[in-house]
């Protein structure tokens, strides 16, 4: 597997990452560069984490991992995606209630749920990678990089919604969420053809 095939891997796996950026960037008033780097840098770390858990855990634990990856990343993306839906719709008194005071800091463990929901599909093709024989910290390195850029740019895109649109944005943010856990579940279930 060579550097375009990876690149492409590399999309594919952080497209999740850079949906639930957007999703982060939407709450923001103006964009925290600051919060953009530490989402994009944790969403990166995980996603090229990830493999080297999968690649090490290799062919003799694959029969466990994959048969429940996707309900895992389904029901972490479903709970805080209904957790911003629910607190968009139950603060009526307060619009921007739903998304962070401006200058809150970072859910530290909210994200780190996220980051862990958005690459659990990056440890199955680390397991892929280790019976393709793939330099593992070259797939790592791409696939992190290209992660961290994305959902980098994706914060900043959010928040040129965001900004004119707080509680829907949270609202919408929270059903983004919850979709890209169904997805990954119908995916992985072979619903769609």
């Amino acid at each position: 597997m060579g550097f375009v095939e990876l690149l492409i891997v590399a999309v594919g796996l952080s497209a999740d990452a850079f949906a639930v950026s957007v999703c982060k960037g939407l709450c923001m008033r103006r964009v925290n560069w600051r919060h953009a780097l530490v989402i994009a840098l944790l969403f990166g770390a995980f996603q090229a984490g990830m493999p080297l858990v999968g690649w090490l855990l290799g062919t003799q634990f694959a029969a466990l991992i994959t048969p429940i990856d996707h309900w895992v990343a389904f029901g972490l993306l479903g709970l805080i995606g209904a957790k911003m839906i629910w607190d968009a719709v139950h603060d009526d008194e307060d619009p921007a209630a739903s998304c962070p005071a401006e200058g809150a800091p970072l859910d530290v463990r909210e994200l780190v749920l996220l980051a862990v929901a958005t690459s659990i599909d990056a440890l199955t093709v680390g397991i892929t990678l280790a019976f393709l024989g793939v330099s593992i910290w070259w797939a790592m390195a791409i696939i992190g990089v290209t992660t961290f850029a994305l959902s980098f740019v994706g914060v900043a895109l959010g928040n040129q919604f965001g900004a004119r649109f707080e509680k829907p944005a949270a609202l919408a943010g929270g059903v983004v969420l919850i979709l890209i856990g169904a997805k990954i579940l119908v995916e992985h279930l072979g619903l769609l053809g």
